[in-house]
Order: structure tokens, then sequence, then C-alpha cells
């Protein structure tokens, strides 16, 4: 299993690979370490870095790529609309569909912690995990602002 987080201490990004051997997560750039339980070195039931129990997962596709296709569909198919071509453009959106549900298709999904952000790839029994939930979510932004002085809730 593969970790990508943002290490506690110096914030800078931290890629460790995590097996059966591994006992412990530390940061290259600084002297960080967190010690890896044994039941959680191959299927993570909690956060590896931050202890949280609540994980999601999702699909490992870059989120700015993906608005940034949404973007030039919609932009193309309207200057094909703006030169009265509706078929085209109509052809346009079809074809950003479908490159969509292929790459839903293809990409493999991550594990994600609602705190701390940490992804988890290649990790087993990924179709037993829950989707994204917004509650969830909501709760762990709360008590991140709450936690942070000076910034109102």
């Amino acid at each position: 299993m593969q970790v990508l987080c943002s290490c506690p201490s110096c914030l800078r990004t931290v890629r460790e690979e995590v097996g059966p051997a591994t006992t412990q997560l530390k940061c290259q750039h600084c002297a960080w370490v967190r010690p890896v339980d044994e039941g959680d070195r191959v299927a993570p039931t909690k956060c590896l870095l931050c202890g949280c129990d609540d994980l999601w997962r999702q699909k490992d596709f870059p989120q700015k790529l993906g608005v940034a296709m949404v973007a030039l569909g919609a932009l193309l198919s309207t200057i094909a609309i703006a030169y009265y071509l509706p078929v085209v453009a109509i052809s346009i959106l079809l074809g950003f569909a479908a490159v969509d549900m292929i790459l839903y298709a293809v990409m493999r999904d991550v594990l994600v912690c609602y705190r701390c952000q940490a992804r988890y790839r290649n990790v087993p029994g990924m179709a037993e995990r829950a989707h994204f939930n917004l509650e969830t979510a909501e709760r762990y932004r709360q008590e991140a602002a709450r936690l942070q002085p000076g910034k109102p809730a």
C-alpha cells in the first residue's frame, strides 16, 4: 500500500510504501515518526497519520483536471452552438461524456482520510469501503475550524 500525505511537522509531502514489515511511518524531510499498528499495515482501519477512524474512497483522478475537462467541453459546445452547429455541439458533449465514463471505469480507487486528507493507494478490499459522506466531512471541517485560533467557525 502507498501512503501520500502532508507531514504534520514540516507540512511537506510524504510518500511512503507500507507493507507487512513496516513498523513506522516517517517523513524524509524532518524527524517526524509515527508507529504503524500491525493490523493496519495491509488494509488500514484508521488513518496511519492522524488516527482518524473515518476513511472514504474516491476515484484516483485529479479534480482540477476533471473540472478543466468539463469547462473545455462546455466552451467547445458553446462555440459550436454560436456557429449554428447543434449536431456538432451535442457530439462534443457526448464525446466528453464518453471519455468521462471510460475514465470512471478505468481509474482505481483511493482511500482518503476526512481529517488530514491522507491518501492510501493499492489497499485490498476497497469495494467494501464507504463513499464520501457530506455530513462526516462537515463534522471534520467544523472541528478543524474550531481548533484554529482566531478564526470564526
